[in-house]
């Protein structure tokens, strides 16, 4: 099995970038060629790069700029920095990236201040060689490989680190291949990603050999009306329904939790919504992920210029600053806010989906 099989026709729904920029070495790969050729046909100006520099002419007012870059996809080549593989506690083994960026307008997107310049879309069309490194670093790890509490699930991967490869699928084939791969290796492996989108219909039929786990990135309605161009909450919900029909482990990840007034009323609610949607699900295999509001200086700056006037909180009420292993610092919610949180949540899962397992609180 070849990464770069021939991908099915392109969906009519999704994100559709306004240009597509392709690298001459991306041209090289046939799966890069197929990105090209779908994003053409779903009316994109594909422009074709004489080498494998990104020139994007943006222009100087920079909500014009931000809105220019998040229009833009890019097929490039993945370089062998981002083929030898990274840590990615807490979630799993390693980070194996698909694709760097998202089209999403999340006003508290934890990627501004962590990826460099114009949030530009990546797509990469070496996608053979991404996943030939994976069993490399078979048995590897903290996170599942050596973990008492977590070693049945193997050395595990994770695909949304630095995208949502689910807002790209429609236009990449990329998961799905990455599906396939994993369902075809006869090893003790799992490939992982999470999504604020919901068209899960290409991947329903294929053969993952439950070693694929998807999991919906959710928050209240209420609150989800920071996470522009996503889909609705509850078409997450039933899509990760779809998921579990069709016999993948499925997962939750709650984040970010935002403790605004209400909160306790709006988390309860999206626990019963998720609990009723799963009822009766067959061989349910469910995890949580729950991750709290924070930031760092350089990510609130971003924020603020790419998103002027929006309501969320990122005062430094009920705040205090932590330090991470690199040195810098983030906001993060004081420990008065944090107990709170962490029993009501742990309570009402506890109630609501007992056969659940909260993988992690952060």
């Amino acid at each position: 099995m070849t990464a770069a099989a021939p991908l099915p026709p392109a969906a009519a729904t999704g994100w559709i970038p306004r240009r597509v920029l392709v690298t001459r070495s991306a041209r090289n790969w046939a799966h890069g060629r197929a990105i090209a050729a779908r994003a053409a046909a779903l009316g994109s100006d594909v422009i074709e790069l004489p080498g494998d520099r990104l020139s994007l002419a943006l222009p100087d007012d920079p909500k014009r700029a931000y809105a220019a870059a998040k229009a833009t996809l890019a097929v490039t080549v993945a370089p062998p920095s981002k083929r030898r593989l990274q840590p990615i506690a807490p979630s799993a083994d390693w980070r194996v990236d698909l694709a760097e960026g998202c089209p999403a307008h999340c006003s508290y997107c934890y990627l501004a201040g962590s990826l460099k310049g114009p949030p530009i879309t990546r797509a990469y069309a070496n996608l053979d060689e991404i996943l030939a490194v994976l069993p490399d670093y078979l048995g590897d790890g903290t996170i599942t490989s050596r973990s008492r509490h977590r070693a049945h699930e193997g050395t595990t991967y994770e695909a949304s680190c630095y995208t949502d490869p689910l807002a790209l699928e429609h236009l990449t084939g990329s998961l799905s291949a990455a599906i396939r791969w994993f369902g075809a290796w006869q090893a003790a492996a799992q490939l992982r990603f999470t999504s604020k989108f919901a068209d899960v219909a290409p991947l329903l039929p294929l053969d993952h050999q439950r070693r694929t786990r998807m999991r919906a990135s959710l928050n209240p309605p209420r609150f989800a009306r920071f996470e522009g161009g996503t889909a609705r909450v509850a078409a997450r919900i039933a899509a990760l329904r779809r998921m579990a029909d069709h016999g993948y482990p499925i997962g939750l990840t709650i984040a970010p939790i935002i403790a605004a007034d209400g909160w306790e009323a709006a988390y309860r609610t999206l626990i019963a919504d998720v609990a009723a949607a799963l009822a009766g699900a067959p061989d349910l295999d469910l995890t949580i992920e729950l991750i709290t509001h924070r930031f760092t200086p350089g990510s609130k700056a971003v924020l603020e210029g790419w998103y002027p006037g929006s309501s969320l909180d990122m005062s430094e009420a009920n705040r205090t600053t932590k330090r991470t292993k690199f040195g810098g610092e983030k906001q993060v919610y004081d420990a008065a806010t944090m107990r709170a949180l962490r029993s009501f949540f742990e309570r009402e899962i506890a109630d609501a989906l007992p056969a659940a397992r909260i993988l992690y609180w952060t």
